[in-house]
């Protein structure tokens, strides 16, 4: 999930807290600690808010047993190891501290433009079974008003909207395990009919595409929405990818949750292609950096915990 404040929302903030707590009451088990997971996710993003000269972006990876917090500004980078906690009789600092004693990891690393990522672990557990309570979620809404013309709101909006609504949707009511199988099979779907129309343009057989033909059919169906995706390598083991432009344009940095698309996409061609696949969005324009970086990993990856992973469609 994703989430973009504008500089200075403290408002916000609160009630992005309030909207964290209850997903995570919604769709933890029994051995969460709720309240020192909200109590971290609050502290790092209010540091932000409060740091940083500009918009601040939040997303929460749950594929893992852990959720991973990630929250990304384009405040002054700063070293982990000069954290500590203030003296008693300070009146503020504290946030960072905190948090690093919570999360069962706490990292900081410098944005590529400028900026930092600050990601935690948190100490809460995905559950067994699903909660469909309702959920509260009143943050983020889109299109955002700011992008009305005179006559309203423009298709791309409404569409863009409907889509990131949908995915975002679907993991607040029914839970991360329940969002990742759909949203995987959209992007299976949807790249298989990109894959089939890239066999054609090159005369593909029914085999499998090589890593080099992949990026390849990558490029191509990203180019033609109007994207600047280049290959950096493709190899047996992974594609590396680029972006220079973001087809969603500046609106992006409102939806964050747009990447989760490129994604599934990707990530359902590599499947189908090598069996399973992991895809990890490395940077992104749509949470302040310069460009895009898209990992895409071929066939098992025991070894990473975090991303999002696809299988190939049984049958």
């Amino acid at each position: 999930m994703d989430w973009y404040l504008e500089a200075d929302d403290r408002a916000g903030a609160t009630e992005l807290r309030h909207e964290f707590r209850s997903y995570l009451e919604r769709h933890s088990d029994a051995a969460s600690d709720v309240d020192l997971a909200t109590l971290a996710f609050a502290e790092l993003v209010n540091n932000a808010i409060e740091h940083a000269d500009g918009p601040v972006w939040i997303s929460v990876d749950w594929t893992a047993d852990q959720p991973l917090l990630a929250v990304h500004d384009m405040g002054q980078a700063f070293d982990l190891a000069s954290v500590s906690m203030p003296a008693p009789q300070a009146v503020r600092g504290r946030g960072l501290a905190i948090s690093a004693d919570i999360a069962s990891r706490l990292e900081v690393a410098a944005k590529a433009g400028g900026g930092a990522r600050v990601e935690a672990l948190l100490p809460a557990y995905r559950p067994q079974q699903v909660d469909l309570d309702p959920p509260r979620r009143s943050v983020n809404v889109l299109p955002h008003l700011d992008e009305a013309g005179a006559e309203g709101f423009e298709r791309e909006s409404f569409l863009r909207a409907l889509v990131v609504q949908l995915a975002q949707g679907l993991e607040l009511t029914q839970g991360p395990l329940v969002a990742e199988a759909a949203i995987a099979q959209v992007g299976t779907d949807v790249g298989g009919q990109m894959e089939a129309e890239y066999r054609a343009s090159i005369g593909a057989g029914a085999g499998n595409l090589t890593p080099e033909e992949a990026a390849e059919c990558y490029v191509r169906l990203k180019k033609a929405i109007d994207g600047d995706f280049y290959v950096i390598e493709a190899d047996g083991d992974r594609i590396v990818l680029a972006n220079r432009r973001c087809p969603f344009g500046e609106a992006v940095l409102r939806a964050p949750a747009l990447c989760r698309m490129t994604s599934s996409v990707f990530g359902g061609i590599a499947a189908r292609n090598f069996g399973e696949a992991t895809v990890v969005l490395e940077e992104r324009i749509a949470v302040g950096d310069p460009q895009c970086r898209v990992v895409v990993y071929l066939g098992p990856q025991p070894e990473i915990d975090h991303g999002h992973m696809y299988k190939a469609p049984q049958g």
